[in-house]
């Protein structure tokens, strides 16, 4: 038996319909940005050397990754952003293969 999938969406915001850039348009280019840098940083502090540095880092990505989780409220709110509901199944599947894998950790059970 397979269950439906159902979306997690607010009521969308008009945005008008024409070729140029409506804000929904100009959320989502931000957004993308942001999502990209907060990637980057988090590449670049695992291979910061210098402490220093690696927390100049830490401190513009944290700002980076608030902006970007603030960017995705503000699309979700307005309807601009959705999400699938996780299928329950799916998930109680895929929490049995991830603990089985867990028997193959080096540090033992006692993290469960």
């Amino acid at each position: 038996m397979q269950q439906q999938s159902s979306n997690i969406q607010n009521t969308s915001t008009p945005v008008p319909q024409t070729p140029q850039m409506n804000d929904r348009d100009f959320i989502n280019d931000v957004l993308s940005m942001e999502k990209y840098m907060t990637a980057s940083y988090c590449t670049a502090m695992n291979e910061a050397s210098h402490q220093a540095f690696y927390q100049d880092l830490l401190a513009i990505f944290t700002e980076t990754q608030n902006a970007q989780r603030d960017l995705f409220n503000t699309m979700f709110q307005k309807g601009w952003y959705k999400l699938e509901s996780a299928d329950l199944q799916k998930l109680k599947q895929s929490s049995q293969q991830h603990q089985g894998y867990s028997t193959q950790f080096p540090y033992g059970q006692h993290l469960q």
